[in-house]
């Protein structure tokens, strides 16, 4: 249905969740592991850091080699060191070469995460079928670009067709697409093989979640600056008395709620940063999770340039609509009012 797509870049096919086995090395004791299983291919599909070795090429893959790839922690719990490219050691009692040695994947990369990888082809996962057509592994296809999406799609149901007419008259089952091969975005929201997403009204969702967001905290800072105006109604009177104009009162009380909505947003950023690395756990544990390991987050997974642009987007409406419409309330204000401190 998917290898033979000639407009994506690559496919690879792995099982779609890790499962706990035990690994081994002689003289030590085993150490608890979340194994995947998985192609070739998905080496260059997922992006992986390689401390030590190669990892498993198609000859080993094609040919069923024992042969695994294992996680910096692994290798130090079990080796104690992370150059054991070539070494030995069991994984579930039997006997696996280490091809290399790989940076530690987060949990939240839910479809990178492991702590060992071993070519499917070196089990018997993929007999495990049932009615001549079902089983345990997914797919994972990487475009040269996003334009090629429709066709890679195209092509996906041209192989569903023809796949569902081999099947029919043999077994008389079909398979219906829903909207297959998700994106990572629709995937991201997938829940159940039999129900597709409807990314639109999660997008919705999200967007209204946004705009509270952004109204609630906007009305609460307009009648705080509101309030805080009132106190130096005096101030203005006295900038206006010698010159200032309407335009250049408003433009100085935004200036100025802008240069606190930075302060405040960088020790905010920098809170919010100590609060996920030490609530991590609590803040991106995922349901349903197939590991009891604690998700790994970095400072690269929290602050990316694009979420950074858009933060700062978001701060410069919210202070605009909190200071904009009483800064120019304020710079309307008769001046003789003004100055005996009485803005109405």
């Amino acid at each position: 249905l998917y290898k033979d797509i000639e407009e994506a870049e690559a496919v690879t096919i792995y099982c779609p969740s890790t499962e706990r086995e035990v690994v081994a090395f002689p003289g030590k004791p085993p150490v608890e592991v979340d194994l995947r299983q998985t192609d070739d291919v998905y080496w260059r599909v997922f992006d992986f850091k390689v401390i030590s070795g190669k990892p498993y090429n198609e000859a080993d893959f094609e040919a069923g080699l024992p042969v695994a790839v294992i996680s910096r922690s692994v290798a130090r719990a079990v080796f104690g060191s992370d150059d054991v490219a070539g070494k030995e050691l069991l994984i579930g009692h039997a006997p696996y070469k280490v091809a290399a040695v790989v940076q530690d994947a987060s949990t939240l990369a839910t479809h990178a995460y492991g702590q060992v990888w071993i070519p499917f082809t070196s089990t018997e996962v993929v007999n495990n079928t049932w009615n001549g057509v079902m089983g345990g592994l997914c797919v994972t296809i990487l475009a040269h670009d996003e334009d090629d999406f429709d066709e890679i799609r195209a092509s996906v149901l041209r192989n569903y067709d023809r796949y569902n007419k081999e099947i029919e008259e043999p077994t008389g089952w079909k398979f219906i697409d829903l909207g297959r091969p998700y994106t990572t975005e629709k995937d991201a929201y997938a829940f159940g093989a039999n129900v597709e997403p409807d990314i639109k009204a999660e997008r919705r969702s999200r967007y209204i979640v946004y705009l509270i967001l952004l109204i609630v905290p906007a009305v609460n800072l307009s009648s705080m600056t509101e309030s805080r105006l009132r106190r130096r109604i005096a101030e203005i009177g006295v900038r206006r008395a010698f010159g200032c104009s309407r335009k250049q009162i408003v433009f100085q009380i935004i200036g100025e709620n802008m240069f606190i909505t930075l302060i405040a947003g960088i020790l905010g950023l920098l809170m919010s940063v100590v609060f996920s690395y030490l609530c991590n756990s609590l803040l991106f544990s995922e349901p349903y999770s197939d590991t009891f390991n604690p998700p790994a987050v970095d400072a690269s997974m929290l602050i990316q340039p694009s979420t950074f642009l858009w933060a700062l987007l978001f701060c410069f409406i919210l202070n605009v609509l909190s200071s904009g419409i009483p800064s120019l309330r304020a710079s309307r204000t008769d001046i003789v009012k003004a100055l005996n401190g009485n803005k109405h």
